[in-house]
């Protein structure tokens, strides 16, 4: 099997092209700062053609004969599994992941696809009883038409992938904007898999643009009736903003400051596994990342020494080195943001235990501890590998902080009594918590998505087929009605 070439351009209608924009999105590796490739940007006139594409092809493709659309998936899913290696090397030299963190992602997508074959057959209707006599109530599920897909650089394949799958599979077409910073791993390699599995010319389309260029047109189309996005909290308060001017369905999975508590009677080697994993995994570049681990005073010191030890272990570097585990930031602005707030929160206290160094890219390992709240390493979503440790005295104490931000995507919590755990857990304010494990849970069945700041909506499973379709109400009224004194 050859490996797919000429990836720089757009997919639209079926058809692969350069952008009309005069601007250049620029492909850059994160560990060595070398240039991939290069891509003409798209413009208005773009964005436009592809939604008269996507609008054209879901008049016939949500017709479709739901095995057809779950053959085309399944299709999909094997080209990918071939195509693995391949996908693997794009995601190290374009999202800087590692390895690990690359056949995870894989391994992740495969799942959400394989739950999406299910969905055309998944897609049931109702039938009420009625108030009226004689009248038959029902309700017919149908796709939405086009699906607008805005998705990150983190994980793009699989951030990608769990909107365009369930999108496909419920008879909707989609047009994808990917990050500029990742868009082969995050949409020219989903649409030429899809393009190889057989899926009709229009269906799947790829605008790649700058989001200063095309970002609102993008929002706004009236030809799309959802947008589906994965990305900051601002960002996404701005298409909620201009989502609802067109009076458009949003599905917003947004910004995190994710809690890890480790309560005082907590098995502790197990917590600091976890921890290592929920913080490092992808230089806690990931959502669900651990944001602020929060320890009782009782076993904090325990805790921490582990915790230090164990991070001491982590190699760090180059993403293409099997044994790395910690990789490079996707570009150096977020090096030295990091690197600020870790300055200005020692400078009002908090203790370096290990780390704080980079070097280009790559920020090694970090553990901050008497962590306060209020400081910027805990206030902000870090979105790297630096660990705040904030130390209290209660159970009450550790629920207070938990709740004290604007967001609300995942969470933990460790202890030894399940039932304190689950008591604990739903009391803070998140749309995700895990008992006894980490942070970083994603699970292709189950509902994906965050409370307040952190998003609207839910992905996976029958949640995004709630999401991604509508319902009609159709009756039937099998003998003449009484309409009293009007009849």
């Amino acid at each position: 099997m050859e490996k797919y070439t000429n990836l720089n351009q757009q997919f639209i209608g079926g058809t692969w092209r350069d952008g009309n924009d005069d601007s250049t999105i620029q492909n850059i590796n994160p560990y060595d700062n070398s240039e991939i490739n290069k891509i003409t940007g798209a413009n208005a006139e773009d964005v436009d053609d592809a939604h008269a594409a996507a609008k054209k092809a879901a008049e016939e493709w949500g017709k479709t004969l739901p095995q057809e659309r779950a053959e085309i998936i399944q299709k999909a899913v094997q080209i990918l599994t071939q195509r693995k290696e391949e996908i693997v090397e794009w995601l190290i030299k374009e999202a800087g992941s590692t390895r690990i963190k690359a056949e995870r992602e894989i391994l992740i997508t495969l799942g959400i696809m394989k739950e999406a074959a299910s969905f055309p057959t998944r897609m049931h209707g109702f039938i009420f009883d009625s108030i009226t006599p004689g009248k038959e109530s029902r309700a017919y599920r149908k796709p939405l038409g086009v699906i607008g897909i805005i998705s990150p650089w983190n994980f793009p394949l699989n951030l990608s992938m769990r909107s365009i799958a369930p999108a496909l599979a419920t008879g909707n077409a989609i047009v994808l904007k990917p990050s500029s910073d990742t868009p082969v791993t995050g949409a020219i390699l989903p649409a030429k898999i899809f393009e190889e599995a057989g899926l009709p010319k229009g269906v799947f389309n790829v605008v790649i643009g700058k989001g200063s260029s095309i970002g609102d047109h993008f929002v706004s189309h009236p030809d799309s009736k959802l947008i589906s996005f994965t990305g900051s909290t601002p960002v996404g308060r701005n298409i909620g903003k201009l989502a609802g001017e067109a009076v458009k369905k949003t599905s917003l999975e947004l910004g995190g400051n994710n809690v890890f508590v480790v309560l005082d009677d907590a098995h502790i080697e197990n917590a600091v596994d976890a921890a290592v994993f929920g913080k490092f995994m992808h230089q806690g570049q990931i959502c669900m990342s651990i944001n602020r681990i929060i320890v009782d005073e009782k076993v904090a010191d325990e805790f921490v020494e582990k915790f230090v030890e164990k991070t001491k272990q982590l190699k760090f570097g180059d993403p293409s080195d099997k044994e790395t585990t910690v990789g490079p930031l996707i570009d150096h602005d977020q090096v030295e943001r990091i690197l600020k707030d870790i300055n200005d929160s020692t400078s009002d206290g908090a203790i370096l235990r290990i780390g704080g160094k980079a070097k280009d890219n790559v920020l090694e390992p970090t553990i901050l501890d008497n962590v306060r709240d209020e400081m910027p390493i805990a206030d902000n979503e870090i979105f790297g590998p630096v660990a705040p440790i904030i130390r209290v005295s209660s159970e009450e104490e550790a629920l207070k902080i938990a709740n004290s931000k604007e967001h609300g995507l995942s969470g933990a919590v460790f202890t030894q009594n399940v039932e304190r755990g689950v008591a604990f857990a739903r009391k803070v304010e998140t749309g995700m918590i895990h008992v006894n494990d980490q942070t970083v849970n994603d699970e292709p069945n189950a509902p994906f998505g965050g409370e307040k700041g952190s998003g609207i909506g839910r992905f996976n499973g029958d949640f995004v087929l709630e999401e991604f379709t509508t319902l009609q109400w159709v009756t039937v009224q099998h003998k003449p009605r009484d309409f009293g004194p009007f009849a």
